[in-house]
């Protein structure tokens, strides 16, 4: 995220973030930003709204870091769906998965490491539904994504998928008339 990505026209070759979805959900992420603001966090880059012509008639936001988050801000307990990361730095892994996997969310988790142990341990024990080491947004044709507890239903982009638009009957028929 950050200045590598600009937010533009889909027709602009140098695009690589294109307008949030409707103004109703602009407004809501405009509203984490403010509240990721007001309790605290510090916005690394972005935290506006990018209304350059030819953008001004626009949904667009400029893609958004915040560092010093804590668990209880808003950006942390929340599903934002806007071009906004929320950054936590933590020294005990114990306390950390608890923190995470207290939250009645799981949709993807992105984990930064070096150390492919810890990255295998971490992934294994943290309940989301998809889990980037080292980046993240990155999906694999075939590969499922979807979340688990109230984040997402099912999964997307898979066999499971199918499934999901099919309905399963058993029928059993007794030839013997008994």
């Amino acid at each position: 995220m950050g200045e590598d990505h600009k937010p533009g026209v889909p027709t602009d070759p140098e695009t690589t973030i294109g307008t949030i979805v409707s103004r109703a959900q602009f407004d809501r992420v405009m509203g984490f930003i403010d509240s990721a603001k007001s309790e605290g966090a510090r916005a690394v880059t972005g935290g506006y709204a990018v209304t350059d012509s030819p953008l001004a008639k626009g949904s667009f936001i400029a893609p958004t870091i915040f560092a010093d988050v804590t668990p209880q801000m808003r950006i942390a307990r929340e599903e934002i769906f806007g071009p906004v990361l929320a950054v936590r730095k933590w020294s005990d892994e114990d306390s950390m998965l608890n923190e995470v996997n207290a939250l009645e969310l799981g949709l993807p988790c992105a984990i930064w490491t070096r150390d492919l142990v810890m990255a295998h341990r971490t992934a294994a024990r943290v309940e989301a539904g998809f889990v980037w080491v080292n980046e993240v947004g990155r999906h694999f044709l075939g590969a499922p994504f979807g979340g688990v507890k109230q984040s997402g239903i099912g999964r997307e982009v898979g066999i499971g998928e199918l499934i999901s638009f099919t309905h399963e009957k058993n029928v059993h028929i007794n030839l013997s008339g008994q």
